[in-house]
């Protein structure tokens, strides 16, 4: 039976304890709530995530496998209309072990943000409402562990394109659920002791839930 550390737990209790206060005063918040969402700007969601590459990449000779790890997000969009939207989105730092011939060679730690424009098909007070975006993000990586030979280990920040669908399920004009998906292209050097040995390109795809509020 696996355990989980108490770094993960810090993590999920970050979203976990919000997303339950949340629910809790939701009822009274639905009751006395009589905005139309059609007037609200601003929505905020707090979320988990679960982060998974999908490239194995060569790291000097030696192919490599980042495994992935959840960690807690949030994320800000101003809705310009009812359908159009802009959205910027950061998920906490998460740690991602490294292995190779079978066993762990060393860690890292990333931690993504992305801007994005989106769309929302159907109105405002549709009680589904289907997303899409695209934008840029940017992954830092720190806090990387040395090789077992003592190399000391780079890894320069990931840029490139993010593609986002989603859905929102609409609880009340203030409350809503959400799941989705991000896909992140991301292609960075690899160093060991200051000189490229290969390319992280390592194309996370992002899947989480969350739970949301319109002000």
């Amino acid at each position: 039976m696996s355990v989980i550390s108490p770094k993960k737990q810090s993590r999920i209790a970050k979203v976990l304890v919000p997303a339950a206060l949340a629910l809790a005063i939701a009822p009274a918040a639905f009751a006395q709530d009589g905005t139309s969402a059609a007037d609200k700007r601003v929505s905020v969601v707090a979320g988990y995530s679960m982060v998974e590459p999908t490239r194995n990449p060569e790291i000097g000779g030696t192919r490599t496998q980042f495994d992935g790890e959840g960690t807690p997000t949030l994320g800000v969009t101003y809705h310009i209309t009812d359908n159009w939207g802009v959205e910027a989105w950061a998920a906490d730092s998460y740690g991602q072990r490294v292995n190779a011939g079978g066993g762990k060679v060393g860690s890292v730690d990333a931690q993504p943000y992305s801007v994005s424009g989106q769309y929302r098909f159907g109105t405002a007070e549709s009680t589904i409402r289907p997303f899409v975006g695209l934008g840029y993000h940017e992954t830092n990586y720190d806090n990387e562990t040395a090789t077992p030979a003592g190399d000391r280990v780079g890894i320069e920040t990931a840029k490139g394109a993010v593609a986002t669908v989603g859905v929102d399920a609409n609880i009340s004009p203030t409350w809503f659920a959400r799941a989705d998906a991000r896909y992140f292209q991301a292609d960075s050097d690899v160093k060991v002791n200051g000189v490229k040995a290969g390319d992280a390109k390592l194309d996370p795809v992002v899947l989480g839930v969350g739970i949301g509020a319109r002000f």
